[in-house]
């Protein structure tokens, strides 16, 4: 992932005149021209504005290029660099002492934790570690295996110095799956581990099983190994698994470079002198003030989201009868921020911000509208109709359908996992990072953003809840309230403090300082 890093940020820096390349291409299913000729929908399916007054003056803004600049400019240097020597202490691994077995489940980037501290666990315990095993998602029923989507080879080849890993376990243990252990209690199944075990842990519980099976299956798994006190060579490996090892499958990748080209370099139809269409890949630099960037948006608004919050999005007395029901379906009720009422949700900034919100604070930071923006998310609670007011502010907006064709699209189809993959990859490449909500996505992001010195924007959530709750508010006032919260959350790093998480914030522990 590294490599591919390096090829973008050459490819769109070395430019500095505007230029046109003409290539003939297969059509897609849509362009930015075809976003931008119909950006204003229909008031039947759009959805009512909730911040109509700031919305209006949001349609009239004019960004300064100053302000331009100023945001597409990359970070500088800020004193670290990712830390490069071997995690492996001998060039000969010791005397396996079993098998360890995990099963993961959540989401993409939940699932990718559960790997990093799998490797950790079985380096600790000196075990050899059978490739995790992915649960299928409730929410999403993404049936993808480890191998789907990452490229197992090469995770296998960077590690090979740190443990042992296989892909099958062998024939003496073939009955240890996931179906045996669903089926009774089991002597050789770790359900009791604690969040944030320690080392030590580990080393008293699961080890004797080690000793006395020679295989151990932990579950569940989530967020079960502490992130302090662990030795320095344990929180490095946890980085290289996350940083390094971890690479998607090939068509994955592919996918990513494609949609990432088509961001940079647009394609437009045009005719020829006889009248025939043809399609051309634009290039066009033009000493940039973002041409030739984009900025990639996870908007986090699906419906699990949405009725996980318990806030009030302004769908009236159906929405939050549908919400409530979804909750009583998914969580049985037990929804810690429902006790809450939506006024203090805000001002505690517990509320996902709506497509509109993201595009007001967009705005208000100084994007324009010839903004590229590619919107990195699954599934939006109320489709077009929620996303029409983001696309009025930015009518520049992609995904992977309007710049993919659905042959193109086919391998991911119906897989949300492979769909997040997709995601992750062009979110990596893009030159700023911003999501509407903390999360794993966001999480996942800034760790590996911040690892590789890349630009991510982090809302102050509290402040932006509180200001959008204030209906007499000005634009300008607005304009100024959000820069200013917004200083130092513009990709500065943060050294993580004491049960923060080291994929969240891997300064210092997977960095080392520049001289």
């Amino acid at each position: 992932m590294k490599l591919h890093h390096h090829r973008h940020r050459q490819l769109h820096g070395g430019v500095s005149v505007a230029a046109f390349l003409l290539v003939f291409l297969p059509l897609v299913a849509s362009s930015s021209s075809n976003h931008a000729s119909s950006t204003v929908l229909s008031d039947a399916n759009a959805s009512k504005l909730r911040h109509s007054r700031l919305f209006k003056n949001a349609l009239q803004r004019q960004s300064s290029n100053e302000q331009l600049s100023d945001l597409w400019t990359p970070l500088s240097n800020q004193g670290w660099k990712p830390f490069s020597e071997s995690t492996s202490a001998s060039s000969s691994l010791p005397e396996s002492t079993g098998y360890i077995q995990v099963f993961l489940d959540g989401g993409l980037n939940q699932q990718r934790m559960g790997i990093c501290d799998a490797v950790a666990i079985a380096k600790i315990l000196n075990a050899t570690l059978m490739i995790p095993y992915l649960e299928v998602n409730p929410v999403w029923q993404d049936t993808s295996s480890f191998t789907d989507i990452f490229d197992v080879d090469h995770f296998v080849n960077i590690l090979k110095d740190d443990i042992s890993i296989i892909r099958e376990l062998p024939d003496e243990y073939a009955w240890s799956t996931r179906e045996y252990y669903a089926s009774a209690i089991r002597s050789t199944r770790i359900k009791n581990a604690p969040l944030h075990a320690s080392a030590n842990w580990y080393l008293e519980n699961v080890a004797p099983v080690l000793e006395s099976y020679g295989i151990a299956a932990i579950s569940p798994f989530s967020h079960r190994l502490a992130f302090d006190n662990m030795p320095i060579e344990i929180q490095r490996l946890r980085c290289k698994v996350n940083f390094e090892a971890l690479v998607f499958v090939p068509h994955v990748r592919s996918l990513g470079e494609a949609l990432v080209s088509r961001l940079r370099y647009p394609i437009v139809e045009s005719i020829d002198a006889v009248g025939t269409k043809y399609l051309r890949q634009v290039i066009d630099t033009k000493d940039g003030l973002g041409a030739g960037k984009f900025v990639s948006l996870h908007l986090r608004f699906d419906k699990d989201m949405a009725a996980h919050s318990a806030c009030d999005f302004g769908g009236g007395k159906a929405e939050k009868v549908a919400l409530a029901k979804y909750r009583q379906t998914i969580w049985q009720g037990r929804v810690m921020n429902s006790r809450y009422t939506d006024e203090e949700l805000r001002n505690q900034g517990r509320c996902p911000l709506t497509p509109e919100e993201i595009g007001l604070l967009l705005a208000a930071l100084g994007f324009d509208n010839t903004t590229r923006l590619y919107l990195a998310s699954h599934k939006v609670y109320g489709g077009e109709a929620r996303i029409a007011a983001l696309r009025q502010l930015f009518p520049y907006m992609e995904d992977k359908k309007s710049l993919a064709s659905s042959a193109e699209r086919a391998k991911i189809k119906g897989k949300a996992s492979l769909s997040a993959a997709v995601d992750y990859y062009v979110s990596m490449h893009s030159d700023i990072f911003i999501s509407a909500s903390p999360g794993n996505m966001h999480n996942a992001m800034l760790g590996h953003r911040t690892y590789l010195n890349l630009k991510t924007i982090r809302p102050n959530m509290v402040l932006l809840g509180q200001l959008f709750m204030n209906k007499s508010m000005s634009w300008s006032d607005f304009q100024e309230a959000v820069v200013e919260g917004q200083r130092n959350r513009l990709g500065e790093i943060k050294e993580r403090k004491p049960k923060q998480s080291i994929y969240t914030y891997p300064v210092p522990d997977c960095v080392c300082q520049q001289r």
